[in-house]
């Protein structure tokens, strides 16, 4: 007997048992796959090591912004003493140029910068994002057509530019809540758009209908029904926005308009480290590596997720 192929566009009866809710598929895809298994053990180091920043440059002996002028060489142009940055068992990356501050110290602060920029503009952006797109996808008419051309405005509006003029013109102000405002302002849209499609297909299913019928209010409605059937792309939308944010971050503080010294950035150390790049390559590698590793895991974790929860946007 001749076995039949799958449709285009199914998975094989075995690879989705019945009854299996996302949250139970996702954790089987994330066991089955060591790519993202790694990734997420990743992404949970850099979580805690962001959490537990504090802490762990005491355990490295120095504050990220107390100087060691003896790990410098002052007949040198001030560059780290020793080999490879000048890493050692008092410094275990190695010492900024010129100041002698511990990398140690200040990679983990800058991870706890960085992560904090990037997980709170997420959560502003989602929450945004997704109010807006089930207004616009379940009440539509003028609702709808109010939002989609705010939608339409946000996303055609400069916005690199825009944060870049707003961060330069802002003196006096806390740099980590403006940066999180201004990020978190221009990425609501794509959340919308992505929401409010979905919207758009359940609410005249029949469970809707059927609520809808029996007297329900529209905000039950929208928590009850509609919310639950959004929250699977949602979830993978969200994952695949920290790494845009956390370049996003780094890129403003790169360019000399995002956290400003003596808070530690990843972005603020590569564009510092640029000048030292040949006469100490490591003051460049270190940060850079911390930024890649963090994007790279996020990026593969969201991909996977997407894969999981939201299979018909992952192939689109």
């Amino acid at each position: 007997m001749t076995a039949t192929a799958p449709a285009p566009g199914t998975a094989p009866a075995a690879a989705v048992p019945p009854g299996s809710s996302p949250w139970q598929l996702a954790r089987r895809e994330l066991r089955r796959r060591p790519a993202v298994r790694v990734s997420l053990a990743v992404v949970v180091l850099f979580v805690l090591m962001a959490v537990a920043a504090p802490w762990l440059g005491a355990l490295g002996g120095w504050s990220p912004d107390e100087f060691d002028k003896s790990a410098i060489d002052p007949y040198l142009g001030g560059l780290p003493l020793g080999s490879f940055g000048g890493i050692s068992p008092e410094h275990w990356l190695g010492v900024e140029p010129v100041t002698g501050r511990d990398l140690f110290a200040r990679v983990v602060n800058g991870a706890q910068v960085s992560l904090l920029i990037a997980f709170t503009a997420t959560f502003i952006v989602v929450l945004v994002g997704t109010a807006a797109g089930i207004a616009a996808g379940y009440f539509g008419g003028r609702t709808d057509a109010v939002l989609s051309r705010l939608m339409d405005l946000t996303m055609s509006f400069p916005s690199l530019i825009f944060m870049i003029a707003m961060l330069s013109v802002a003196k006096d102000v806390n740099r980590i809540v403006l940066m999180t405002s201004v990020i978190g302002l221009f990425g609501w849209p794509g959340v919308a758009r992505v929401v409010r499609g979905q919207t758009l297909s359940l609410k005249h299913r029949e469970y809707v209908d059927a609520a809808r019928v029996s007297g329900s209010p529209p905000w039950r409605i929208l928590t009850r029904d509609i919310l639950p059937g959004v929250s699977g792309p949602v979830i993978a939308y969200t994952t695949l926005l920290i790494p845009g944010m956390i370049s996003t971050e780094a890129a403003l503080s790169y360019l000399g308009v995002g956290v400003r010294p003596p808070t530690p950035s990843w972005g603020q150390m590569i564009a510092e480290s640029v000048a030292y790049y040949e006469t100490d390559p490591m003051y460049f590698v270190i940060p850079s590596v911390f930024l890649f590793l963090a994007v790279l895991a996020f990026t593969l974790l969201g991909d996977a997720l997407r894969d999981i929860l939201d299979p018909r946007g992952g192939r689109t």
